[in-house]
């Protein structure tokens, strides 16, 4: 990126878009002109605003490419709706909400930067169930459509007993037994998030194949007699500490000659690289008290000190999709 004046002065400014759009999502905008088009007059009324707000905000929507405006009408184009309408079956709205939580946790960035995590709002692995279902949402939107690939990637062919740890709303054990119909697996997680995952699942055939597994791995064992494990997305809300109490954890769940796989953001030596990792190891400095990303040096160091041996990249990362693994002896 040149450093010109314009380039500094639009990146200071580029908040502007991202507020616009996180207020429209609020907003449920997307959801409302799904079925026909609608004045400002007739959103305004509908939803309670002010006429004035809401035509300044939808027409700056219109450039943004997310509505189009004919006579004085507001149209979402199908293609937006089908993300954007919380009524769609493809919606990613779950994840658009986090992020907009997201902002408010942001914007504490200097102060959390200055004074430390003690000026941190508490962790949103803290939050309530409300909340939490909403994060669950949120990772399903992106789990479901990396989950296949990642499986492909990490070629499970002999492993019969998966451990999904921290397993969430389920993509990834349902990826992994779609494509493996020998394997059975154990998805561990909160109380809460195991009954969502169950739910999810209730109506699959894959039902009969999972065990649901409700606990807390920072603070329970972990079922035992795997010869797979995943540790997806987990690791870098966690201290390097407590990665390491993990992977023992994991460690004495796994049979003799089990594999433990790692899916995160894989940084380079000096955390520069990915710049997707580099810019997530800021949230991870907002939402968490201990959290960051790593390297596969560090990576590789923590699995070592647990027992892990043969540790490999199987992956590079691009967009936390990293893929670490080793095996214990």
């Amino acid at each position: 990126m040149p450093m010109k004046p314009e380039t500094i002065l639009g990146l200071s400014a580029k908040f502007m878009e991202s507020r616009i759009f996180l207020t429209a999502a609020e907003l449920d905008i997307f959801t409302l002109l799904i079925k026909h088009p609608m004045s400002a007059q007739e959103i305004a009324d509908k939803i309670q605003v002010t006429l004035r707000g809401i035509t300044i905000l939808l027409n700056a929507l219109v450039p943004m490419g997310l509505l189009e405006k004919k006579d004085e009408k507001y149209y979402c184009p199908a293609e937006v709706a089908a993300l954007l309408s919380k009524d769609s079956p493809t919606s990613i709205m779950p994840g658009v909400m986090l992020t907009v939580g997201g902002w408010k946790r942001w914007s504490d960035l200097t102060e959390i930067v200055r004074y430390g995590s003690q000026k941190t709002r508490p962790s949103v692995f803290d939050s309530s169930e409300r909340e939490q279902e909403t994060f669950i949402g949120a990772m399903h939107t992106i789990a479901y459509r990396l989950a296949p690939r990642i499986v492909a990637a990490i070629k499970p062919v002999a492993a019969k007993k998966l451990l999904d740890i921290g397993g969430g709303s389920g993509s990834y054990t349902q990826a992994f037994l779609e494509a493996y119909p020998d394997m059975k697996a154990t998805l561990f997680d909160l109380p809460s998030v195991t009954r969502i995952a169950q739910t999810r699942l209730a109506d699959t055939d894959l039902i009969d194949r999972v065990t649901f597994a409700a606990g807390d791995f920072y603070k329970d064992e972990l079922p035992a007699g795997h010869d797979l494990a995943l540790l997806s997305a987990i690791i870098h809300q966690n201290s390097p500490e407590q990665n390491i109490e993990l992977y023992r954890k994991t460690y004495r769940a796994l049979q003799p000659g089990g594999r433990l796989v790692i899916r995160d953001h894989v940084m380079s030596p000096d955390h520069t690289q990915p710049t997707r990792g580099a810019f997530f190891a800021v949230n991870m400095l907002v939402v968490t008290r201990e959290g960051s990303t790593y390297s596969f040096e560090e990576i590789k160091a923590s699995l070592e000190s647990a027992g892990f041996t043969k540790i490999n990249l199987i992956q590079p990362d691009e967009y936390m999709n990293g893929l670490v693994e080793g095996f214990k002896p």
